[in-house]
């Protein structure tokens, strides 16, 4: 297979297309340029292919593995390659790779291709006491990261065929390439810094002075809603807490009822429910959802380092001009290193307005995974904590209609026996009992041989009332008034 052009030559195929930028000019001629940072802002589609180009480069990060050694301890995790370049010697490679020797390679790619976006790394440092680096939750978010931050790279045109990164995934051992001093790149980069640094630069390109303020905005938004984020999980996770000590109460207080231990148990076990689910959507946007917004934060500071770049080039550009206009001559000629610091302006913006496309879409696709799985996660919590209420409802529906029944048949057959006790036994007929206060001293119809109705009519009440809790101890309060 081909090998894809060079950073140099890549910029020379686009010099066709891309007019000369003037220092203070606009866009070329036939392309279209935001008018402001809003614009860009509405640049956001939803579309799901970001190019159509064939893949021949896959690496992975995976097996995280933990080193103890005299002076350290660190994780290592494995790289594997699988490519059809012709570039590599063999078709698959296996080394394990340190988190400072993904540094080390992200630093070389800044120095040797200036131009271009690196894909920012995850932060190094963590809060000791706070987050434990060798933690499983730790070492599998970080390995996630930094199987995205080769995979940017991968799909890059041009970082992807960079020297450093091959040796960072075929080389057994670094050692050896990490003494090697700065490229000569590198330190034209640096002399440039420091001649251009005492000229201030007049303005901006209105297109790019446009990408700054997007990504000022862009950056401002993530921060404020990744604070934001990590406020609400603090307060999930100590929701949570409570939950885990709320929901046993319930099971406690079953084993001192009767009747309403299977209710509260139904409630303990919802509670326990709940919970899980918190625990899970939790997790998820610890895991998930922060990541991605602090790994776009880093994005735009890097998207920043580079406008900065692309600002001394153009300084440094300026500054020969000047220095052309002050000679006296009628038509002075322009010499060969302003052509020189020109074609390198050209070739910066040309590469930046294509790393910035490319990391538009890459966006575009992240956060609509991003919005989606969070709508997902949130809706499935809500469906777990609904089904978990809703599955002791019929058990305390149950219990209210046992009780209602109960009731029902006490009531009629209290009744049914009031009718009764007011019928004269002697003769049939029916008698007025009288009032609370002419009330005779009440006598028992158990005590009577030639009542059976009374007898039968009495138990049952009392039968009834033991059912219900009424005392029985004493009945004169019970059926005072009932007989004569």
């Amino acid at each position: 297979m081909s090998r894809l052009p060079s950073a140099q030559s890549h910029n020379r195929q686009r010099k066709s297309t891309w007019d000369l930028i003037l220092p203070n000019g606009g866009t070329p001629a036939g392309t279209s340029s935001p008018a402001s940072s809003s614009s860009l802002l509405n640049r956001l589609q939803l579309d799901d292919d970001i190019d159509g180009e064939t893949r021949d480069l896959f690496v992975t990060v995976d097996d995280p593995k933990k080193h103890v050694c005299t002076m350290e301890t660190y994780i290592t995790y494995r790289i594997t390659t699988k490519s059809t370049r012709v570039e590599f010697d063999l078709p698959e490679y296996s080394v394990r790779r340190r988190y400072q020797d993904f540094d080390w390679l992200r630093n070389k790619l800044e120095e040797s291709q200036p131009t271009h976006l690196i894909p920012p790394l995850p932060e190094k440092f963590v809060v000791k006491g706070v987050v434990d680096r060798f933690s499983e939750e730790f070492v599998e978010t970080r390995r996630k990261a930094l199987d995205k931050f080769l995979k940017r790279i991968t799909d890059h045109p041009v970082l992807s065929f960079n020297e450093h990164f091959n040796v960072f995934l075929t080389a057994k051992d670094l050692t050896a390439y990490k003494k090697q001093g700065m490229a000569l790149l590198t330190r034209v980069g640096e002399s440039v810094k420091h001649v251009t640094g005492g000229y201030k630069l007049r303005s901006r390109p209105l297109e790019f002075a446009a990408i700054g303020d997007y990504l000022d905005t862009f950056a401002l938004k993530l921060g404020t809603i990744d604070r934001i984020a990590q406020r609400i999980i603090k307060e999930e996770i100590e929701y949570l807490v409570e939950l885990r000590e709320y929901g046993p109460v319930y099971s406690t207080w079953s084993a001192l009822e009767g009747e309403l231990a299977e209710p509260l148990e139904g409630v303990s076990a919802c509670i326990g429910n709940c919970s899980t689910a918190l625990e899970e959507l939790t997790d998820d946007m610890t895991e998930d959802f922060l990541p991605v917004l602090r790994e776009y934060i880093l994005y735009s500071d890097s998207m920043k380092s580079v406008l900065k770049k692309r600002d001394q080039v153009q300084a440094e550009y300026e500054a020969k001009l000047e220095a052309v206009a002050l000679r006296k001559e009628d038509r002075p000629k322009v010499p060969a290193d302003v052509e020189r610091c020109q074609d390198r302006m050209e070739c910066f913006n040309a590469d930046l307005k294509a790393d910035l496309e490319r990391w538009q879409g890459n966006k575009r696709q992240d956060f609509r995974q991003l919005l989606m799985g969070m709508a997902d996660k949130n809706i499935q919590y809500y469906e777990k904590c609904l089904m978990a209420w809703e599955s002791i409802i019929p058990l305390l529906q149950e219990k209210q209609e046992a009780n209602g029944v109960r009731k029902a048949i006490f009531i009629s057959q209290r009744k049914q026996h009031t009718s009764v006790a007011r019928r004269n036994p002697r003769n049939g007929t029916l008698r007025r009992t009288r009032g609370r206060h002419e009330q005779k001293a009440p006598h028992f119809p158990w005590t009577r041989s030639d009542s059976g109705t009374d007898l039968c009519g009495a138990l049952t009440c009392l039968s009834l009332e033991g059912a219900v809790g009424t005392s029985v101890e004493s009945p004169s309060r019970a059926y005072s008034g009932l007989w004569p």
